[in-house]
Order: C-alpha cells, then sequence, then structure tokens
C-alpha cells in the first residue's frame, strides 16, 4: 500500500460539517499520524457558530476545525518516530525562518483550523518537528497542551522581558486560559504572588493554588500590583486592562492575551503617566510545547492540576456525534474534549 484514503471532516458553513476525502502518500518523509483527542477551542467555536463575520468565514471556509490535539503515529518516514508513539500535535506550520521574529508571529506560517485544515481528520501528515512526544503523559491532558503552550509562551516572555520585582502578579480571568497562565506561573515564578480578579465565582473556585482571588466589581481600591496577565477578551478586556492600569506599579508590565474581535478602548495618558510596558502574547512554538511537555513529565502535580479544568471527555464517531459536542460545548465552563473514534 502507497497511499491512504483520509476522511476529512470540514465546516462548510456554520454548525454544518460535512466529510471530503484526500489521498495521503505513504512514500514521504513526514509523519502520519492518527489524532485520538481533540480539544474544542473557543476560537473553533466562534467558526462553528458563525460568530465571525460573514466575509471572513467565507474566506476561510470550508475548513477542518480544532488546532488543539494529541495523536498516533501510524507510519513514519523519519527515525525520530516509530509506529505507535503518542505524540502532540504543533498546529502552527512554518514555512521560513526569521532572525527577529518567532515562527507563531511570522505572517507567512501556516495556523491549522485558521485557514488551513484542523486537526479534525481521519490521518494527519506532519512534519516531524510539528510533533512532540507525550509517551508517559494522561493523552487527555497533552491534548491541551496547545492551550499550555500558549501560557507557557507569555509566562517566559513575561519573565525574560519584565522588571525583576514580582511580588504581586495579578491574573485578569477566570476561564481556560487564565488558569492555565496562573498554574504555568505558579511553577515558574515559585516566590510570586498571585492575584486572581474574575467574574465566576464557580471557576475561581478551581484556582486553589493562587494567593488571593477577588471578583471584578469588589477589587479593593489598595490592591497593588507588580505586573498583570490580561486574560479576558472580548469587549471585557477593555474594563480589565482599564482596572489592571489603576492597581499596576509604574513601569510594570501587562501581558495582554485576550482576544477582542473589535478595538477596545485604552487610556494611553496613564500608559504614558506610568511608563507602562504592553506585552501581546498569542499562539506558541515548538519550543513552548517542548518545555510544557517537560513541565508535565517533572511535576505529577502539575498534570493533575491542570486535568481540573477537563469538564467532560465524550466519544464521537459521527458528524451527528461531533455537532453535539460542539453544542454541549458552549454550555461547558471549561474545556470539551472529544475521543476521536471516527
Amino acid at each position: 500500500m502507497t497511499s491512504l484514503i483520509n476522511q476529512v471532516y470540514q465546516l462548510i458553513e456554520p454548525r454544518k460539517i460535512q466529510i471530503s476525502f484526500q489521498d495521503i502518500s505513504l512514500v514521504t518523509n513526514k509523519v502520519i499520524v492518527r489524532p485520538t483527542y481533540l480539544s474544542i477551542c473557543a476560537a473553533d467555536q466562534r467558526y462553528y457558530m458563525g460568530s465571525r463575520a460573514k466575509e471572513y468565514l467565507k474566506k476561510k471556509l470550508p475548513m477542518a476545525l480544532i488546532h488543539e490535539a494529541t495523536g498516533q503515529v501510524v507510519h513514519s518516514g523519519t527515525s525520530e518516530f516509530k509506529e505507535g508513539d503518542n505524540v502532540v500535535l504543533i498546529p502552527n506550520t512554518p514555512v521560513v525562518s526569521d532572525q527577529y521574529i518567532a515562527e507563531n508571529y511570522l505572517t507567512s506560517s501556516k495556523f491549522r483550523a485558521s485557514g488551513f485544515d484542523g486537526f479534525m481528520q481521519e490521518y494527519v501528515e506532519m512534519d516531524s518537528d510539528r510533533l512532540v512526544s507525550c509517551d508517559g503523559i494522561d493523552p487527555v491532558v497533552a491534548s491541551v497542551c496547545e492551550l499550555m503552550s500558549v501560557a507557557m509562551h507569555s509566562v517566559t516572555t513575561f519573565l525574560n522581558e519584565s522588571h525583576g520585582r514580582r511580588e504581586v502578579v495579578g491574573i485578569w480571568g477566570d476561564g481556560n486560559l487564565a488558569y492555565m497562565t496562573a498554574l504555568i506561573l505558579h511553577y515558574l515564578s515559585k516566590n510570586t504572588k498571585i492575584v486572581i480578579i474574575g467574574i465566576d465565582p464557580y471557576k475561581m473556585g478551581f484556582f486553589s493554588f493562587a494567593d488571593k482571588t477577588l471578583q471584578f466589581d469588589d477589587v479593593p481600591e489598595d490592591l497593588i500590583i507588580d505586573h498583570a496577565f490580561e486574560c479576558v477578551g472580548g469587549q471585557g478586556s477593555e474594563s480589565a486592562i482599564n482596572q489592571i492600569i489603576d492597581h499596576i506599579n509604574p513601569e510594570g508590565t501587562i501581558m495582554l492575551m485576550g482576544v477582542s474581535e473589535r478595538n477596545v478602548a485604552i487610556p494611553t495618558r496613564m500608559v504614558l503617566e506610568k511608563g507602562l510596558r504592553l506585552v501581546g502574547r498569542s499562539r506558541s512554538g515548538r519550543e513552548d510545547f517542548v518545555n510544557t511537555i517537560d513541565l508535565l513529565k517533572n511535576y505529577a502535580e502539575f498534570e493533575e492540576q491542570a486535568s481540573k479544568i477537563l469538564s467532560n471527555v465524550v466519544t464521537v464517531s459521527s458528524i451527528k456525534e461531533i455537532s453535539e459536542m460542539f453544542e454541549q460545548d458552549i454550555k461547558s465552563p471549561f474545556k470539551s474534549i472529544m475521543k476521536w473514534n471516527v
């Protein structure tokens, strides 16, 4: 056998998925992976529900969703992997390298499930450097490695670029991104006091490792932080950023991570007055995946804490079950994982 017939589950319009077929050659130096667990992201939901602008959807669809996944190697054209290896799939595929710009920010890079087919396929053909071994790690937890890698990317950037006074760091947000960012900061900057500012008491109850949790509308005036992470996104990011600027010390660093479809107003006068540094961070590169896997392997309790935001894991084997999973995920407080059995 020299090729495989691959089934690709593409979103062709909001809430409508259709199978297309592609040939995958086995005479290749690439690695063929069978996805095993797929994690639904808010970005996938925006496509599935059609909440993006119609012109934007028209440019992107049809397209297979999902950019967070683990898989098992079924064929390897390289000695780096062998059949049966469990791997995390890296969705970003750079086509050039740049001395100054990271792979995840190059406009030429191809990002799966954002204009290019994601991992909702029977098989995925990957370059070997777009895979990281996750043998020994629970594959369900590893399926959210992309989310963790984005948090890792932001935290390591913060530790490299912010000034060294990190006694108190505020994290605005109480969702998946805020949780993973806070958790990774907790492990990489052990002497930092972490304060969570959110709106959902239930979600904030999961941040047991944080030093303090506060309701957004009940933040005391005397709260002073050295730096902050904004993980809110949407229109709520405007209020979050403004509140951060009110409470941050001069020359602090604000890591902007929440995605907003619309422009938000920022009080630049206070940014200038306080000499603040605003740093945008999104997506991640291979190094961030490797660092995340290392953290999972070195700290058993980190894997256990990361698993707390896995709200449900459901086996899917048909388009109907995939659609049902997306509909259920809307009501889920944290992450929904599909055990991929198509």
